[in-house]
């Protein structure tokens, strides 16, 4: 009986990680693309995503470390793209796209935040 009590409380568990897994953002590679809007493109994203500073006085290397704001609203717009910088993960691993955030601030969003596919968004 103790066998089964161990295997029901397993099976619980891996019914609720399975459930949480279910909910996150759908990855870019099966999201519909950012879409052009008013002269801004616009993409799905996670409300409540950090926006990240950039390193120096130069707005083109994202800074992981510094935030400087968050991106409440979805969709959210951004100006352009960039790859081969620092490491985000997901399908675009070394992209990140630049935005600002809602406090005003500019900034760098990890492409790991935007569900929508970002190759649609032009290179920065």
């Amino acid at each position: 009986m103790r066998n089964r009590s161990t295997v029901g409380a397993v099976l619980a568990t891996a019914a609720i990680a399975a459930t949480a897994l279910g909910t996150a953002a759908p990855s870019a590679g099966a999201a519909a693309g950012c879409w052009q809007s008013g002269g801004r493109w616009w993409c799905n994203n996670v409300s409540g995503a950090p926006v990240y500073g950039t390193m120096g006085a130069s707005t083109q290397y994202p800074d992981p470390s510094r935030i400087v704001g968050y991106m409440y609203s979805n969709p959210s717009w951004f100006f352009c793209k960039m790859d081969g910088q620092n490491w985000v993960g997901g399908p675009h691993p070394t992209r990140w796209e630049f935005t600002v955030a809602d406090n005003g601030e500019y900034g760098w969003m990890k492409d790991t935040a935007i569900s929508s596919e970002t190759n649609p968004l032009p290179n920065c």
